[in-house]
């Protein structure tokens, strides 16, 4: 049994631990918060008694086999690095880290320590995501995609009523490419690899935050749009064109209902086990990496793409986080 202690109390925990009731082989057995208090308030909700409100006390307890960081971005680092270097398995949600450097160290790390280090990526764990490599050859040779997901956020009204949350600080290592962007520049590394070059802009709010933005990924023989937004909403779908027909995907975060339009006109829709919580594909995926050793896994490979990318694109757009001078010290 996988004993977890979880670092963060928000939602986004709550749909984690949601998921893995569902998963054999791990359960919560401790909650960091800040705050003893709100700590012990999250924790009764599951049951559980060990609360620290203290990150350091976490690590060194014999007692936790891994952790589940969902702290504020740019605590990723020092929150993972501190797991790491106690050997503990750390699942990391996205962003993984504030960029490239951070994300390098923590790998090096979690090899050095013999365990595993993942970045919770929802969308490539799922069946519908592994149904659309399965099913992409196809449509022939890929020539085009257009991978988007925009988002009206609701602490948006917050901001322009002069409520600025974390979500909204560019010094939390926070804004639309870290909160919205990296689904779909992780879904496209995961797809294409990493490109030959990019091109990026960004809408930028009053405090200095990206608001919204897209690039544009070059591969040569194809090209790739991502657009992104935490201010307006869009109802089209994800797409990917080859020269044999058009792939048509619903959700990138949660690829559920997909199809293909061929250029004869016929279509095929292809079936695949859909929830509308995916997160337990990935908690699933951690414990079998657990179960089996491997601290030097696939997926590794796509984080540090989508590092890569995002890094490009906010030299490109000059968003620039306090973290960022930190690792380059």
């Amino acid at each position: 049994m996988v004993r977890l202690a979880c670092i963060g109390t928000n939602f986004i925990t709550d749909w984690l631990l949601e998921g893995i009731r569902e998963v054999e082989g791990i359960e919560l057995s401790a909650v960091y918060s800040r705050t003893m208090e709100k700590g012990k308030e999250f924790a009764a909700k599951y049951g559980v008694d060990k609360v620290y409100d203290n990150y350091e006390e976490l690590a060194k307890d014999p007692e936790i086999d891994a952790v589940y960081v969902a702290s504020p971005t740019y605590c990723h680092f020092k929150h993972t690095m501190m797991m790491l270097n106690h050997k503990k398995h750390v699942l990391c949600e996205k962003p993984v880290a504030s960029n490239l450097t951070e994300l390098e160290l923590m790998i090096q790390a979690a090899k050095e320590n013999q365990v595993v280090f993942m970045e919770a990526m929802k969308s490539v764990h799922t069946p519908g995501f592994k149904a659309m490599k399965e099913h992409l050859p196809k449509l022939g040779t890929v020539r085009r995609a257009t991978i988007q997901y925009c988002q009206y956020s609701s602490r948006y009204d917050k901001f322009k009523n002069g409520i600025i949350e974390n979500a909204f600080k560019p010094e939390l290592s926070n804004g639309a490419i870290m909160d919205i962007g990296v689904y779909c520049v992780h879904f496209l590394a995961a797809l294409f690899g990493m490109p030959e070059k990019i091109l990026a802009d960004a809408i930028f709010l009053d405090n200095g935050v990206d608001g919204a933005g897209s690039l544009i990924a070059s591969y040569g023989d194809k090209q790739a749009e991502v657009i992104y937004s935490k201010i307006t909403n869009s109802k089209l779908p994800t797409q990917i064109q080859g020269e044999k027909g058009c792939m048509i995907v619903s959700e990138c975060p949660n690829p559920r209902e997909i199809k293909i339009l061929y250029n004869n006109g016929s279509e095929e829709i292809i079936e695949c086990d859909s929830r509308s919580n995916p997160m337990n594909y990935e908690a699933q995926t951690f414990v079998e990496l657990i179960e089996t050793g491997q601290t030097d896994h696939p997926y590794l490979e796509a984080s540090v793409m989508e590092m890569k990318i995002i890094d490009e694109a906010r030299r490109q757009t000059g968003i620039v986080f306090p973290a960022d001078k930190i690792t380059e010290q």
